[in-house]
């Protein structure tokens, strides 16, 4: 089906494109010490947010298709909002729906795993041990446990993921001492429940983009093939590890291995099932390949066990990763890239390693790969394999280069970047760092609009959630680092060069994310699609 844009009455051409500019995790926070956006040297976005075309958008809970307002928004959806013009129930909320129904354990996958473990086997759970939400969330692992206990399935196994970052950055022994507790209680009645193995999710199977394979390498090891440092539980790995090393945080903590008997516990054999529960995509997709390919050259697995593999939900439709899920990802359709293709409008797409399947995957619905090559051009710039907090600066500069070169060339009508600064530095919870980063991305803000303003186009500055905005939180005069998204309203601007339009803010109620494709079709002369959300801007006569 082809997919034009009717165009709007009114509108006058404009010379330049129209540039959206994402700052990951940049939201407009309480204006206080604590906010590292405001406390930052931000000449450009403190001249921007005293534009009359500024306005704030909801960036989380049930206006980015989480289950309720307590949710914290994150990328992944941020991302689906901004590309597909309305809201989709996400993957926490089809997960928590399917589990309510009973639904998971009725499709197929579910029905071929108990079938496949009724006598022998182990069933083995991956996934993030936290109620952060982003990723996963553990009462999805607790219904997983007790569905399969409900099955009949004797030897149970979880390799947990420690977070620190969707939650507090030393916050794992609130969540795997409960959980040992659990599976302790499953084990009374002749069941074999127990935690295998886990690790830091930075360093242990949760890598994105293929920015380091030794990150999937490092979960194979634990997971499967049970090398690593062993201890006789979880919360005793995550206590010594505290003690070692003071200033470790979850998120990059080794992994390590639960033995006895100076044996592993829970080592995948053929003839297992495999359960990867995060619901998220970009963070499961390569161990999901690791699981699923026969041929694999990424690093050396030792041994490739036969075993049934299924992701919580498939993580990417088009690659069929993975070939089995338990929950249907949501469906989303008639994208922005999608409509701008069928009108003929050439684009362009970039951001660093961290956050380029934000621009393009997430962007485009959760789909991998052009729309139309002849009318898109994505470029993704290799992201430093270090901790952000070494070098917030990470790859901005080489992103407003290239952007400068695009908006130059004049080959594109419409451009989209994302700066990951203030989401992947904001999660460190280092102040120092977190400013530098906030500023390089208002230093890079300005190079950019100096250029855009020369070729008469259209920038719209905005984010995807917040981060930065909230650097740490105090309690009875004690500060603790705040490493995770923020609920935070994010920034919405639009600079006009154009001087051939008469653009004005929409009345909205409660504006967010998903009003902002159906503001770029206006902004490049055209109709917003039926399905669509209201736009923020309306054209005024005169």
């Amino acid at each position: 089906m082809t997919m034009n844009l009717k165009k709007l009455a009114g509108y006058s051409s404009i010379n330049g494109p129209v540039v959206t500019i994402i700052m990951d995790g940049m939201g407009i926070g309480p204006h206080d010490d604590s906010d590292g956006v405001y406390v930052s040297n931000t000449p450009v976005l403190d001249s921007l947010f005293k534009e009359p075309l500024f306005t704030r958008l909801k960036a989380h809970g049930t206006a980015v298709g989480m289950p309720t307002d307590g949710d914290m928004g994150n990328s992944e959806v941020g991302h689906n909002a901004l590309g597909s013009g309305r809201i989709f129930s996400q993957g926490a909320k089809l997960v928590s729906e399917a589990i309510e129904s009973g639904e998971i354990f009725k499709g197929k996958s579910w029905i071929e795993i108990s079938s496949r473990l009724k006598n022998s086997g182990t069933l083995h759970l991956i996934g993030m041990i936290s109620d952060g939400n982003v990723h996963s969330h553990i009462d999805h692992l607790y219904s997983l446990i007790e569905g399969a206990a409900n099955e009949g399935i004797k030897r149970l196994r979880v390799h947990g993921l420690l977070d620190g970052r969707d939650v507090g950055s030393k916050s794992a022994l609130d969540y795997f001492d409960p959980l040992e507790k659990k599976l302790a209680e499953h084990c009374s009645a002749g069941r074999d429940y127990r935690i295998a193995s886990g690790g830091g999710r930075m360093v242990t199977t949760m890598d994105r983009y293929e920015a380091d394979w030794n990150i999937v390498e490092n979960g194979w090891k634990a997971h499967v093939l049970g090398e690593g440092r062993g201890f006789s539980s979880a919360t005793e790995a995550i206590r010594t590890y505290y003690d070692e090393d003071p200033d470790i945080t979850d998120q990059y903590m080794e992994s390590f291995v639960i033995v006895e008997n100076g044996a592993p516990v829970g080592t995948i054999e053929d003839g297992d099932a495999v359960v990867l529960f995060n619901f998220r995509g970009d963070r499961a997709i390569e161990i999901s390949r690791a699981f699923d390919e026969t041929e694999f050259a990424y690093f050396d697995r030792k041994r490739f066990p036969h075993v049934f593999f299924a992701g919580i939900m498939q993580y990417d439709g088009d690659a069929s990763i993975p070939k089995n899920y338990l929950v249907e990802p949501p469906a989303i359709d008639k994208t922005l890239g999608e409509y701008l293709c069928g009108t003929d409008i050439p684009s362009f797409a970039i951001s660093e390693t961290q956050k380029y399947g934000h621009v393009t995957y997430f962007w485009n619905g959760n789909n991998s790969g052009y729309i139309d090559e002849k009318l898109e051009k994505y470029v993704e710039i290799p992201s430093d394999k270090v901790t952000f907090d070494k070098r917030p600066w990470m790859k901005a500069a080489d992103i407003t280069d290239l952007v400068i070169e695009a908006v130059q060339s004049k080959k594109y009508k419409f451009i989209r970047l994302n700066y990951a600064n203030g989401d992947m530095v904001g999660h460190t919870g280092i102040p120092a760092s977190i400013r530098i980063a906030v500023e390089t991305v208002d230093m890079c803000l300005g190079r950019l609009l100096k250029v855009l303003e020369k070729a008469g186009g259209i920038a719209i500055i905005t984010a995807d959630h917040g981060n930065a905005d909230c650097m740490w939180t105090e309690k009875k005069g004690i500060r603790s680092p705040m490493v995770a998204h923020t609920k935070n309203p994010v920034p919405f601007i639009i600079k006009d060069y154009s001087g051939h339009n008469n653009f004005n803010l929409a009345q909205h109620d409660n504006p967010g994310l998903s009003n902002v494709a159906a503001t770029i079709c206006n902004l490049l002369g055209f109709e917003k699609p039926e399905e669509y959300d209201a736009s923020l801007v309306k054209i005024s006569k005169g």
